[in-house]
This record gives structure tokens, sequence and C-alpha cells, in this order.
């Protein structure tokens, strides 16, 4: 299911989001330009996450690298559609403290779980899961057009985002917890437990962090 816009109003330009999508399409496009050859590899292998020799510097750089066009245009859309309300209520500053930290806790989830794991880790889906997290507690009657595949034909639902989360959410657990007997790596090369930890990790911040009395209606 992909979301296609969500019905929560903005009150404020997001900035932040666009600054940071700005710097994920920026690196993206350095890491075309190395080519698909050994300098790529180094460059991933120096500023992604590798949880056996733990730079913790590249906690925060690995959020910036992606592996693949599908994994950079699935986040960046992501974060876009569910950013904006979160950046909206937070305030700018506070959300890009808030985003960091949500792609620290994931990626400290992510090492703890693999632990001796020497495969590099990349990608901002732990942070964005943050972002998915505290839009869940906070828009969670909001109403999210999504692209929908039935059967052989596409189509467009109007899904309450509190579904359409905890299914996503329900995904990753069960992928996670499926994934722990296969290796100490991320199975299928995703960083399930990343996804887990900055989407809990969103849900308690955002209770820390936003208003306790909004200044406008939080869905409509």
């Amino acid at each position: 299911m992909i979301p296609l816009r969500s019905s929560e109003r903005h009150y404020t330009p997001s900035t932040v989001n666009l600054v940071l999508i700005a710097i994920n399409v920026l690196v993206w496009l350095y890491e075309l330009s190395l080519g698909g050859g050994s300098q790529l590899n180094r460059f991933i292998a120096t500023y992604g996450m590798v949880p056996d020799r733990l730079s913790p510097s590249s906690v925060v750089t690995s959020m910036f690298i992606h592996g693949g066009w599908l994994h950079i245009l699935g986040n960046m859309w992501f974060l876009w559609i569910f950013g904006r309300g979160i950046e909206d209520i937070l305030g700018h500053a506070k959300y890009l403290v808030f985003y960091f930290l949500c792609g620290i806790a994931a990626g400290v989830v992510h090492i703890l779980v693999n632990a001796n794991s020497p495969v590099p880790t990349v990608g901002a889906s732990g942070a964005i899961a943050g972002v998915m997290g505290a839009y869940l507690i906070k828009f969670p009657r909001a109403r999210v057009v999504t692209l929908v595949p039935i059967f052989f034909f596409l189509t467009t639902l109007d899904i309450p985002a509190a579904f359409l989360l905890l299914y996503w959410f329900a995904i990753q657990f069960f992928s996670g917890v499926g994934s722990v007997g296969y290796s100490n790596a991320s199975s299928g090369d995703v960083a399930w437990f990343a996804h887990i930890g900055g989407f809990l990790a969103g849900m308690g911040l955002v209770v820390l962090m936003a208003p306790r009395q909004p200044r406008y209606q939080q869905w409509s």
C-alpha cells in the first residue's frame, strides 16, 4: 500500500522536512556519481553503520545514504507524506531534533540486535519510522488516500491513518521476529528492528516534545 496524501491541515511551511529531503537527494546523487564499483563500496563502508566496528558518527551519517532508487524514493515519499504534520505541531527546531533522535534510537536498536554483523546498514527509514510513530499518536483519525493493489488492478482507498500505520508496524514486527533465527544480519537486506525501534521512539518522543495543548485541531 502506497500513501498518496493525508487529510490533516498544515499551518506552517514544512521547511525542515524539505531540507532533509534535499540533503538525502544530494547525497544520493553523489553516490550515483561514484558509479557502482569500489568507490561506492568504500563510501558505504566508511559512512554506513557497521555494527561490529561501530563508529558513533556513522549512526548519523548512515541516515543520509541509500542503496537504490526504490530505497530513496520510498523513504522520501513517506517522509513527505507524514513528516509535514509532525513538523507542524513540533515546530522546525524541535522537529529536527526529533528526527535525529528517532534515527539514533533506530540505529541503537539495530546494533543491539545485530552486534556482530559486518554488514553496513544505510537509509533514513529508522528516522522516518519515528515520524510515522508520531503520526499515529497525533493524527490517528486522519484519512490517508492510499494506492492499493486488488488482484491485477490498482485502486485508491481512503484509509484511517491508525489502520495504515499499525498495519505497517505489524509487518515490521513480525518480519523482524521471523528474521531472528536466520542470521545476525538483517533478513532480506531490511533492518526490521531499526524500523521497530524508530517507530516506538517516535511514539514516545512526540508525547514528550509536543505541546500539551495544541493551538489547532490535529485532524480533519
